[in-house]
């Protein structure tokens, strides 16, 4: 599940935000001042998003950015002058003042987002029995077909998108019709 970090050098702000997220059914892990404080709190956690402003008394949000885990995404909320100077895609970025229902959607924007990828991620890693499958198609391809692995990876991966199925199920498709 994803982690909320709040971040913001005046605390009432970020208490404010917290309560927001908090009516909205979200859970706030903590409100922070200090992007160390953020920091340590992300790497302890598996991953999440961090709502901040654009500078805290020990730093500035791309620094913050660039110590932060890979597994957090950041949201920006800043006035728009400040919003013109992120020129990092990977951040995303509110304008003040701040919609409670701007700030949902952005956040379920996200959270989807992040769901999405994790599911895509997952689903590229195949179990060892289907590599051994998929190289045993190449291996039969390149024989007896006179390829190269490149180009047997490649027509695997071809037809498997040709006829809607899995690079699996068409190395399996080969091997039997190549028995």
């Amino acid at each position: 599940m994803l982690s909320f970090i709040v971040l913001f050098p005046k605390l009432e702000n970020g208490k404010s935000i917290k309560n927001v997220l908090v009516r909205c059914g979200l859970e706030v892990q903590a409100v922070c001042t200090l992007g160390a404080q953020a920091i340590s709190l992300a790497n302890e956690l598996d991953e999440g998003i961090i709502i901040c402003g654009y500078k805290f008394a020990d730093m500035h949000y791309l620094e913050l950015y660039n110590y932060l885990p890979r597994s957090f995404q950041m949201l920006l909320i800043a006035s728009p002058a400040k919003l013109s100077e992120c020129m990092n895609n990977e951040i995303i970025c509110l304008g003040m003042p701040l919609k409670t229902k701007d700030l949902m959607n952005t956040l379920e924007m996200m959270t989807y987002q992040y769901t999405r990828q994790k599911k895509k991620k997952a689903g590229k890693q195949r179990s060892q029995a289907d590599k051994d499958t998929i190289d045993k198609a190449k291996i039969v391809l390149m024989e007896r077909n006179n390829m190269s692995e490149e180009e047997a990876h490649r027509y695997i991966q071809k037809t498997s998108m040709d006829s809607g199925t899995n690079m699996v199920e068409t190395a399996e498709m080969i091997l039997s019709m190549m028995r």
